[in-house]
C-alpha cells in the first residue's frame, strides 16, 4: 500500500483549537495509523477508533439486523461518551442513504452542539474508487495510503446529497481537491 502526504485546508479548522491542556474526545472512523497516534500524543485526547471500512459492504437481509443494529454493534460506544471531533474520511461514499441515516442516528446521542466533523465527498459520481486509509501527520497535513484493491460498494456522494441526508449538521466549508474529491467541514447543530 503506497503512501503520500496531502495538505488539508480544512483539517486545521478542526484541529487548531486543540490545546495540550484541554481534554478532547475524538471519533475516527478509519484505521488507527501510527502517524495519527503520534500526532495526538502531544494533546490530552480520548481517542475512539472504529475502522468501519473493514466491514464493507454493509447489507441488510430480511431476517438479519438492520443498519442501526449493525452500526451500534460495530461502534460499541459507551452511553456517556460525547465527541468533540468526528473524522468520517470518505466512509459516506460506501454507504447507501439508509445506512448513512442509521449511522447518524447511532452517533447522535454521542454528539453535542458544535461537534466538529471532517469528511470527504465527491464533486461528481465519476470519481475513482476511494477507501484510502487516512492518517494525520500535522494539523494541516494528511497521510493517504492507497489500497491495492478497491473496496466494494463505492458510490461517491456529491455534497448536495450529503447535505440532504445530514439535516442536523451545518456544512461550514468545502474545498475541491485536484482529484475531484471534496474536503468537507461541518458541525453538529444539535
Amino acid at each position: 500500500m503506497s503512501s503520500v502526504t496531502q495538505p488539508s485546508q480544512l483539517l486545521s479548522s478542526i484541529l487548531q483549537p486543540l490545546d495540550p491542556e484541554e481534554r478532547v474526545t475524538i471519533l475516527d472512523l478509519g484505521a488507527a495509523l501510527p502517524e495519527t497516534l503520534a500526532f495526538y500524543s502531544e494533546f490530552r485526547v480520548k481517542l475512539y477508533f472504529a475502522d468501519l471500512f473493514v466491514d464493507l459492504p454493509l447489507t441488510v437481509a430480511e431476517e438479519g439486523p438492520g443498519y442501526r443494529e449493525q452500526f451500534a454493534a460495530l461502534l460499541q460506544l459507551p452511553a456517556d461518551v460525547r465527541f468533540d471531533v468526528c473524522l468520517f474520511w470518505d466512509l459516506f461514499n460506501f454507504l447507501d442513504d439508509a445506512a448513512i441515516r442509521a449511522l447518524l442516528e447511532v452517533l447522535q446521542p454521542h454528539l453535542h452542539p458544535g461537534t466538529r466533523v471532517h469528511a470527504f465527498g465527491a464533486r461528481n459520481r465519476k470519481l475513482r474508487a476511494g477507501g484510502e486509509r487516512y492518517g494525520i501527520c500535522a494539523r494541516d497535513t494528511l497521510s493517504v495510503r492507497y489500497r491495492t484493491q478497491a473496496l466494494p460498494g463505492y458510490r461517491p456522494l456529491p455534497q448536495s446529497t450529503l447535505q440532504d441526508l445530514m439535516t442536523d449538521f451545518q456544512f461550514d466549508r468545502s474545498v475541491l481537491l485536484a482529484d475531484g474529491r471534496l474536503e468537507l467541514l461541518m458541525h453538529f447543530r444539535g
